[in-house]
């Protein structure tokens, strides 16, 4: 991979290496686990599957390579760098031609820069996988304040805080005058918020999920409907979100003492969040992706400061962008989803939210879009782009 920082000031290398200790310590705790009994009939209903996680975790101790895992993220250009205050963490991976477009790129939770393994080259390379290196992107994938190879905050930070920080990291650290933002989960919360506050540094977003809300609420007989139906759906989604949005540290005692109830905390969103059959989350998401991305909260010990951010975002108001009823006015492209957990409403309500000036209806894919479908999202992001360039 290409380095794409020229000496900047206070912009440092990183690699990330886990000692042999902790690698054997976490090791022995999935083997000891102490297993308990479950019901037998209750699937994935009552949340991650017994069975599963038992398969996963004889996975974990006998054939999972987390040194293959960590060459593999380490074979990619990381940096860290003092960013208002948070010791900033984030890939650079200059992009090819004359004049590549900047593109940060964020994760949300319980994600992690892994989700982007596989975007990445190809973001910033098109022509090694047959494109058109007039698309290429200098990408830069920052790890948020708080999460994974990031240093954590001084207290809880919403997606609008995390925006300020990670524009500063664009402009006042790497030196970009714009860029385009593009972010699923929380990462498109970030860049609702960088669009909204930070243009025209910020000079165009593009989202795989819609978490904001307008005030007036729904309008349309449509709107009204899918409105409903997101309340609905989000009755059997609520529980973590409520958890670490009110009370994180008494959750965060369980999650940093144990590896497996770290692992199905997160396994249970992996499962119900993406384009899947029920039981079958192997259709998009290995044990080796799995684990890895797991391995990161768990070896950064990052998972307390990670779930900050849904209590920071409930003291910064929660889902509305603007009481007032303003709106993102940079452009704006939405790559629709059909299984996003978080339904997509009428595009009549988004174009109340956003300047949309793409959108687009995917055949298949989930919440989890980098993962699952990362050629729909990738060719997504390319056509949007053009249309800015």
């Amino acid at each position: 991979m290409e380095d794409c920082i020229e000496m900047k000031p206070n912009v440092t290398p990183f690699q990330f290496h886990v000692s042999e200790d902790v690698l054997e310590n976490i090791t022995n705790r999935v083997a000891t686990y102490p297993w308990h009994e479950m019901p037998d009939d209750g699937g994935w209903d009552y949340g991650t599957n017994m069975e599963y996680m038992q398969e996963l975790c004889a996975y974990w101790v006998k054939d999972f390579d987390w040194r293959a895992q960590e060459k593999r993220l380490n074979s990619f250009s990381h940096f860290k760098a003092p960013v208002d205050g948070i010791d900033m963490h984030f890939i650079c991976e200059k992009g090819s031609g004359d004049n590549p477009m900047p593109l940060m790129i964020s994760h949300g939770w319980p994600g992690s820069v892994a989700e982007f393994i596989n975007l990445i080259e190809p973001l910033a390379h098109p022509e090694r996988f047959g494109g058109d290196i007039q698309d290429a992107f200098t990408v830069i994938a920052p790890s948020l304040p708080g999460f994974g190879f990031s240093g954590r905050p001084p207290r809880p930070f919403g997606p609008r805080k995390m925006a300020s920080v990670i524009n500063s990291l664009m402009t006042k650290t790497l030196g970009y005058d714009n860029y385009l933002a593009q972010g699923g989960d929380w990462g498109g919360a970030v860049c609702s918020w960088l669009g909204y506050e930070h243009a025209p540094a910020c000079s165009a977003i593009h989202i795989n999920v819609l978490t904001m809300r307008h005030p007036d609420g729904p309008r349309t007989p449509e709107e009204k409907a899918w409105d409903a139906q997101f309340d609905r759906d989000q009755v059997m989604q609520n529980g973590y979100r409520t958890q670490q949005a009110t009370r994180p540290q008494t959750l965060s005692y369980a999650m940093m003492d144990s590896p497996v109830g770290l692992a199905a905390w997160i396994v249970e969103k992996f499962h119900d969040w993406s384009d899947v059959a029920v039981g079958d989350i192997e259709a998009v998401h290995s044990k080796d992706e799995l684990l890895t991305n797991i391995m990161i909260y768990i070896t950064t010990r990052t998972f307390n400061s990670a779930s900050w951010i849904y209590y920071g975002r409930r003291e910064e108001g929660g889902r509305i962008l603007s009481p007032e009823g303003k709106r993102v006015e940079v452009p704006t492209g939405c790559a629709v989803f059909p299984a996003e957990m978080l339904n997509w409403p009428p595009r009549s309500y988004a174009e109340r939210i956003y300047n949309i000036q793409h959108w687009t209806e995917m055949p298949r894919g989930g919440h989890f879009a980098a993962m699952e479908q990362p050629d729909l999202l990738l060719k997504d992001i390319r056509a949007f782009a053009r249309t800015l360039r």
